[in-house]
């Protein structure tokens, strides 16, 4: 019977530590779940905050109120949206240089002016002019062509076709990636000028273009009745950057190039080009 009982015993006691084991599993699981249950609303509530920044841009960009209208030269805007805080850029698109549509000189301008030597420069510009034309010879300040990308080992030649997007810029011959980092936010596929739209284009693009940057980028700032004609101005095309901080540092980040306007599609306040999220990297 003692030998019994203290089996017994011996049991009870086991089982006793597997429920309380099982218990405090079962507590951290629920715990962990809740975290990451918060975690995640915090991330839909950023998301979301980010994505009233582009929408509500695109009500100020539209106004001809002066004193509510935004200008769309790349200024930073701050707006209260709930309990997060939303930053907002917005850079009309023909203040952007246009790879489909500027010449050589512009484009290595604009690369010198990014750091590259001279003749690099002009390589690498007339290699966009090849990679956009339809023909198959090279420019005469050099360029890129079949040949010169089976050369570099690449298996595949110049498109001889537009450009589709700004991101296959970095396909072009003599493109890096960290010459496509700091170029891209000055290229666009969506103006169709010649030559980019001073009123819009940053400081950078100025100087390709042959403007005192630091003047011209003074003036908007100080010159009101100018900054009043740019409101509500421009071509509908636009760049915006919408960063999204909650209160406990959860951040999220939209960037997206919109044409204002549905398109012709019902209850549509603007057409989507081009669209990129996520949170920025901590």
């Amino acid at each position: 019977m003692r030998a019994q009982r203290g089996a017994a015993l011996i049991l009870v006691m086991w089982m006793v530590a597997l429920l309380t084991a099982l218990v405090g599993a079962y507590a951290a699981s629920a715990r962990i779940e809740y975290m990451q249950g918060r975690g995640l609303q915090g991330t839909v509530v950023a998301d979301a905050a980010a994505r009233a920044g582009l929408e509500y841009a695109l009500v100020r960009l539209q106004s001809r109120e002066p004193e509510f209208g935004w200008i769309p030269d790349g200024r930073s805007y701050r707006w209260a949206f709930g309990a997060a805080t939303v930053e907002v850029s917005i850079v009309d698109e023909s203040g952007k240089i246009d790879l489909n549509a500027a010449d050589a000189p512009l484009l290595a301008a604009l690369f010198r002016v990014l750091g590259l030597e001279a003749s690099e420069a002009d390589a690498i510009a007339a290699a966009i002019v090849d990679w956009r034309d339809a023909d198959d010879l090279t420019q005469p300040m050099g360029g890129a062509e079949a040949p010169q990308y089976a050369a570099a080992g690449l298996p595949y030649g110049a498109k001889n076709a537009p450009f589709e997007t700004v991101g296959e810029v970095e396909q072009v011959l003599g493109v890096e990636r960290a010459l496509y980092e700091v170029a891209a936010r000055h290229l666009t596929v969506f103006s169709g000028l010649p030559q980019p739209d001073q009123r819009f284009a940053s400081g950078e693009v100025l100087q390709a273009m042959g403007v005192d940057p630091a003047m011209a980028l003074q003036q908007r700032e100080t010159d009101a009745g100018m900054s009043q004609g740019l409101v509500g101005a421009g071509s509908g095309t636009y760049s915006i950057d919408s960063r999204a901080r909650l209160a406990d540092g959860r951040q999220a980040v939209l960037r997206a190039v919109v044409r204002a306007g549905g398109g012709g599609l019902p209850g549509s306040a603007y057409v989507p080009l081009a669209w990129e999220e996520g949170a920025p990297p901590r």
